[in-house]
C-alpha cells in the first residue's frame, strides 16, 4: 500500500467515526483483536490438518 493510499483509508475511517480518532483507534483494535483469534483459530485448524471452508 502507497503512503497516499494508507492517507486515504486511515482519513476514511476517521470520517466513518464521525472524526473521533479515539473511536477509529477503537474500532481498529477491535477489528485487529477478531483477525488475530480468527488466524489463532486457522493456525489451529491448519495443525490438527482440518480444511476449512
Amino acid at each position: 500500500m502507497s503512503f497516499e493510499a494508507g492517507e486515504a483509508v486511515i482519513d476514511e475511517i476517521v470520517a466513518s467515526c464521525d472524526g473521533d480518532i479515539r473511536g477509529a483507534l477503537m474500532a481498529l483494535l477491535m477489528v485487529n483483536e477478531r483477525l488475530e483469534d480468527e488466524l489463532q483459530r486457522l493456525y489451529a485448524a491448519a495443525r490438527e490438518g482440518k480444511t476449512l471452508h
